[in-house]
């Protein structure tokens, strides 16, 4: 029946007619349907897609069981927030998972310059960098640098790593400026917007003693210090998180990406 164009097929069902013919078609089509559709539909569930990427900085049985379940999650890429995009790829990258990497690219993943500086492959490297220079001072995931990529990737990187040494800024981080412990205490507690919901931003210090910040109970981004009571996350150095400062302490924050986003006060 695959082989069969329409006009072919309207003329060997004239008895029951098309429509009927058609409707069943399509029932038929519905039968093997396995997924109701959801509600991003065409684009792929965000679970599936978070998921994937996250279990590419650990799981390498859980990857491939997702891959053959949903191949096209080979190039899925997570936003962790205010930015900070993510792919699998990406993900196994700086956390020296090579064979999760291995892995994605016998799938169809895309490969960039981070995974190649993780595997240690020199030559790939050095020809992104003449393409286009400068690039390795371009940061990856998380803000994680370049360099970091190729220490992730142990002896097998090791040509790699002096190259990107011998370069002298593929370590570049975006300046920062030092907080101690009390200062960071200031800036901890909750701030709540109309845009929100019910919901809030939460301030806090992680195990790491970073200052992050969390919206509504997801995943909290870490806060580097910019200086004048402002922050960028980590992974998404062009954003800002203002807070507003009077003699009587903190009241209120603003997420600025470029314009404002959001503004919220502080309730404790």
């Amino acid at each position: 029946m695959d082989s069969i164009n329409r006009r072919q097929f309207v003329a060997i069902v004239p008895g029951i007619g098309l429509a009927s013919a058609l409707s069943g078609l399509a029932k038929g089509a519905d039968r093997e349907t396995t997924d109701a559709v959801w509600p991003e539909f065409p684009h792929q569930r965000p679970e599936w897609v978070r998921e994937m990427v996250g279990v590419c900085h650990r799981d390498v049985d859980r990857a491939r069981e997702l891959l053959d379940q949903h191949p096209a999650l080979v190039n899925a890429t997570w936003d962790w927030g205010f930015g900070d995009w993510e792919t699998a790829l990406g993900a196994a990258a700086h956390t020296g998972r090579r064979n999760i990497a291995e892995l994605l690219l016998e799938r169809g993943a895309r490969l960039d310059i981070f995974a190649a500086a993780m595997l240690g492959q020199t030559d790939t490297v050095k020809a992104m960098i003449a393409g286009a220079p400068g690039i390795q001072r371009n940061p990856g995931p998380h803000g994680i640098t370049l360099l970091a990529h190729a220490r992730a990737g142990d002896d097998a990187a090791k040509e790699t790593l002096a190259y990107l040494e011998s370069l002298g800024d593929a370590d570049f981080k975006p300046k920062t400026e030092p907080l101690t412990d009390e200062q960071k205490q200031v800036y901890v507690g909750r701030f709540r917007s109309p845009a929100l919901g019910d919901g809030a931003l939460e301030i806090s210090i992680n195990k790491n003693g970073d200052l992050t910040i969390g919206v509504n109970g997801q995943s909290p981004s870490v806060l580097r210090y910019a200086g004048d009571h402002a922050f960028f996350p980590a992974g998404a150095p062009a954003v800002r998180i203002r807070f507003t400062h009077t003699g009587s302490g903190l009241h209120s924050l603003a997420v600025v990406d470029h314009v404002p986003v959001i503004t919220a006060a502080r309730i404790s």
